[in-house]
């Protein structure tokens, strides 16, 4: 199975999952953004794009790196990563679902204020890039993404309390 957590940058997802794995018996993280790191890296250099999710090598790479894993690893893979963009995360959970892998989708949402407070509260700059996606995420929640997943909102949650939330929403229907 995998707990994909999803929400904007600055939410939280990275300590989330974190915690997550530590309440959910034999799980891993794997942090999609590596595959986009990978990406990155190679030279000479893919088609331009402020975004490596633009990149079809990407979103298919993500699907068999998860389904390898799981398939050597067996558990559960949770996945923190940010995916706005409704026809990519169709193409991910389709290919997915073409493997037989479970997904439970869930994003940490919180109002734009808060987002904001936080992202601005970084060490020692606030990121730009994490600012930018503020109003892709706004529409996407507004659109299509908040009624694809569980959300949990995370406004006035710590990251343990949403972590809880999570295991327990994911333990209760694996019994």
């Amino acid at each position: 199975m995998i707990v994909w957590i999803n929400g904007t940058h600055g939410v939280g997802k990275t300590t989330t999952s974190a915690l997550v794995r530590q309440l959910i018996p034999d799980s891993r993280v794997f942090d999609a953004e590596k595959v986009g790191e990978t990406l990155m890296d190679i030279t000479p250099g893919l088609p331009e794009t402020d975004n490596f999710q633009h990149w079809p090598p990407w979103r298919q790479l993500v699907v068999e790196t998860a389904r390898s894993v799981l398939d050597y690893t067996g558990g559960v893979l949770v996945m923190p990563m940010t995916v706005l963009v409704e026809e990519y995360w169709r193409e991910i959970s389709v290919g997915l679902a073409q493997h037989a892998i479970p997904v439970r989708h869930f994003v940490l949402h919180a109002d734009q204020d808060t987002l904001r407070r936080r992202i601005e509260g970084e060490h020692p700059v606030p990121s730009p890039f994490r600012l930018t996606y503020l109003d892709p995420y706004a529409e996407a929640a507004r659109t299509w993404l908040h009624a694809e997943a569980e959300v949990i909102d995370t406004t006035y949650l710590t990251p343990a309390q949403a972590a809880r939330q999570i295991a327990e929403a994911v333990k209760s229907r694996a019994l």
